[in-house]
């Protein structure tokens, strides 16, 4: 007989660890996590600058593939996903951004009733650990997660910061605080040299629970469905070829597989758009026609620098000296071996009139060739990549079958929209700015990509639709919105409509796109959720100040 829980969650990660958490927290609810990977036994997951070897080991990552496309000049795009405990949380750059407060806004003015920003913001406060600066009004200091500021400055981040000011942007001690606006070193879930994933601050903690189980390579194959109800999850023990096992919940199923995952899963159980899954051969268990849709990512041309008279981070990463910057990092000094991908964050306008940023941009004293991550050049360099915040393109993420083993076709179409490509070009010609300012003039020898010769806005165009990357930052696949939206595949209380006993709670709910990274949103989602499943009141809301 199959097991019985109050609760299944399906996946996890970033939401799935934090919901582990808070829903056995009482002693009573028994609790079920199911996650495809492995456990996260993987060193390179806890060491901050392993990011460079987990964003491509299919171990602990799907290494998915984006659909080619015209604005990508024919090109497929990864798609990388963590696929262990902490998912993404555990592979990704380790980067604490919140977003702007009209983001949240936003949501609730689109309907979704408890989703404005303060709202949200007591969430926030009680998920993390603010380490050091911060105003106690907007950061919590008693949560599981730690975050912590960047202490390793480097001569060229404080050139690059100057040159800032230089062309108006100021310098911002907290851009999780009051405002977002202005540039500074970047915050991170890192503490004591140790990556600090949802696994890691939420799991770890309640593993010892008598009322959680944790099922690692666990691969959900479908939802059990009784009467338009979620009632279990099918599962197979170890990959492809597994015996078929069921699990079983007696209150909800909880899906949190991400922007990818979730709505694959939707689909391969019957829920979702009818023509796609008649096509499939699916049964048509319940037709929801946004799931799937409304996918969304950051994307990000990316301009490197050769530059002269001073060392940059791509010689101490090879040979002798990288030898030398691991064996300070295991004596607990400062080392690159501590570092994330981006050292300084910047958010700005396109326009002067715009008042809420509209793009981002980071800083790093590296440089790789043809300004994609993995492969550092050969030379002293450094990378300002841009992107614009709030993209208006669609993608969709479709079962390519009814095998639950296959990689669901994703397509972002990347500056699909006329406003996109506007601001893309925009968040280039700000970076070619930062990069001719007088603070950063003495260290900059040449423009290696694009390169000097690329000028007009169909040149900057071209450039980044032949060598734009993704950010990482998918989402929107299993739209919350009021019943009255077409795409609506969640309620505000994140319960999918039409199934009862069944929510999904991570990145894919979100309505529209942070002006950020997503881990922190995603975080935040699943504590307000984890109350909106135990039935508890929502935290008091917070009114911020006006800007």
């Amino acid at each position: 007989m199959a097991e019985t829980f109050d609760y299944i969650i399906v996946g996890a990660g970033s939401a799935g660890c934090i919901l582990a958490n808070r829903l056995t927290e009482d002693g009573k609810s028994k609790v079920c996590l199911l996650e495809a990977g492995p456990p996260d036994w993987n060193p390179y997951l806890h060491i901050p600058a392993g990011f460079i070897k987990t964003l491509t080991d299919p171990k602990v990552n799907w290494l998915y593939e984006a659909e080619p496309s015209y604005w990508t000049a024919g090109r497929s795009i990864g798609v990388p996903r963590g696929k262990t405990l902490g998912g993404s949380s555990s592979i990704n750059g380790h980067i604490y951004n919140r977003g702007q407060r009209m983001d949240f806004d936003g949501w609730a003015q689109r309907g979704n009733k408890g989703w404005g920003y303060a709202d949200v913001l007591p969430y926030f406060k009680r998920c993390e650990q603010k380490i050091g600066n911060g105003d106690d009004f907007f950061r919590g200091r008693e949560g599981n997660l730690s975050v912590t500021d960047l202490d390793y400055q480097h001569p060229l981040c404080e050139a690059f910061m100057r040159g800032a000011e230089e062309v108006g942007i100021p310098r911002n001690s907290d851009y999780n605080g009051m405002d977002q606006a202005g540039v500074s070193y970047v915050q991170r879930t890192v503490r004591s040299r140790r990556r600090v994933s949802t696994a890691r601050a939420f799991l770890k903690p309640a593993r010892g629970r008598p009322n959680l189980v944790v099922k690692t390579r666990a691969h959900a194959t479908r939802l059990i469905l009784k009467d338009k109800r979620a009632v279990g999850v099918e599962f197979t023990k170890g990959g492809r070829g597994g015996a078929l096992t069921e699990v079983r919940a007696t209150r909800e199923v909880i899906v949190s597989g991400g922007a990818i995952n979730s709505p694959q899963l939707l689909q391969l159980s019957g829920i979702g758009p009818g023509d796609l899954l008649h096509e499939l051969g699916i049964p048509v268990i319940h037709e929801l026609r946004g799931v799937g849709e409304n996918l969304r990512d950051h994307y990000a041309p990316r301009f490197a620098v050769k530059v002269k008279g001073i060392e940059t981070l791509n010689e101490r990463a090879k040979g002798i000296r990288l030898v030398g910057e691991i064996a300070k990092y295991l004596a607990g000094g400062k080392s690159i071996v501590n570092l994330s991908p981006s050292m300084v964050y910047g958010f700005w306008h396109t326009d002067p009139s715009i008042k809420s940023n509209d793009l981002q941009f980071i800083f790093t004293p590296a440089s790789y060739k043809l300004g994609v991550h993995g492969l550092l050049d050969d030379h002293p360099g450094f990378t300002i990549a841009a992107w614009q915040h709030r993209p208006e393109s669609l993608g969709y993420v479709r079962a390519r079958s009814n095998d639950p083993f296959e990689a669901p076709a994703i397509q972002p179409n990347y500056l699909d929209a006329d406003e996109d490509r506007r601001v893309v070009v925009g968040a280039m010609k700000l970076a070619r700015r930062l990069i001719h300012t007088e603070a950063l003039k003495p260290f900059v020898d040449v423009e290696s990509y694009p390169g000097a010769d690329v000028q007009s806005d169909e040149e900057l165009l071209e450039a980044a639709r032949h060598f734009g990357n993704t950010t990482f930052h998918v989402m929107g696949t299993c739209r919350m919105a009021p019943s009255s939206d077409p795409t609506s595949v969640v309620d505000d209380q994140l319960r999918v409509r039409g199934i009862e006993g069944l929510r999904v709670i991570d990145a894919s709910v979100m309505p529209t796109m942070l002006s950020a990274n997503l881990n922190a949103g995603t975080m935040m989602i699943a504590e307000k959720g984890a109350d909106l499943i135990l039935g508890k009141p929502a935290l008091e809301p917070i009114i911020p100040p006006s800007i």
